[in-house]
């Protein structure tokens, strides 16, 4: 039985009964990051400036997707009990240890998509659920990558199926907004494109995969496993 079943469909009700909420948690960062980037466009040159901005720029991205799957947990229920600013709030502890393991998670699929992309792919696979374990389960790095291959163990051409029907979704939505919007400049294409992935794609795509792990963890109570409580960061 495929535990991903119907997924995209959950993803899809979840995401149009909160679209605004999730809108409002990224909006956010889009502007913070938008204005951060002015500000130093103002205040620094060269190659420091670029290095600062793009630091900041993984902070915020990170930020966002761990905020986004908290905001996903919360609204499973049919309300958000947490705000805007208390679901960044939630996530702030872990935010180095998502950063840290998200940096590992793009440097490994990296690699794996240059050798060959199968590599690549197999790696996006056993860690769709590295960030989930550190944001709704409180896992260290080694944990989350160790749980996330768990979790997947037994499902994972289904997962595999989930991330690639995803990566089709966001290249045909890229190629919508692109004929879309192919009259204005460039400039503002480009402002445009990215406040829609990051304020309306983004959301969407961490709904899905937020339920992914749900769904597998799910599959997992619903066979008895037992899972080890996650150790104290020393």
């Amino acid at each position: 039985m495929n535990p991903l079943s119907g997924v995209f469909g959950e993803a899809w009700q979840l995401y149009k009964g909160h679209w605004t909420h999730f809108f409002s948690i990224a909006v956010v960062v889009f502007v913070v990051l938008a204005a951060v980037g002015i500000l130093l466009s103002w205040l620094l040159e060269g190659w420091f400036a670029a290095l600062l901005g793009s630091f900041i720029g993984l902070v915020g991205t990170f930020w966002l997707q761990g905020a986004l799957i908290k905001a996903v947990s919360d609204v499973r229920d049919g309300r958000a009990d947490l705000s805007v600013s208390e679901t960044f709030s939630s996530v702030y502890p872990k935010l180095w240890t998502i950063l840290i393991a998200g940096i590992l998670l793009a440097l490994g699929i990296t690699l794996g998509l240059f050798l060959l992309i199968v590599p690549g792919l197999i790696l996006m696979t056993i860690w769709i659920a590295v960030i989930p374990a550190i944001v709704l389960e409180d896992r260290v790095i080694g944990e989350s990558f160790g749980r996330s291959r768990e979790l997947v163990r037994g499902s994972g051409w289904h997962v595999f199926g989930v991330i690639v029907l995803t990566i089709l979704i966001l290249i045909g939505v890229s190629i919508a907004v692109g004929i879309v919007l192919l009259p204005l400049a460039d400039w503002l294409t480009s402002l445009i494109q990215q406040l829609v992935s990051v304020t309306i794609v983004t959301p969407f795509v961490a709904t899905i995969w937020t339920l992914v792990y749900y769904r597998l963890k799910g599959r997992e109570d619903a066979a008895g496993v037992s899972t080890p409580e996650p150790q104290p960061a020393a």
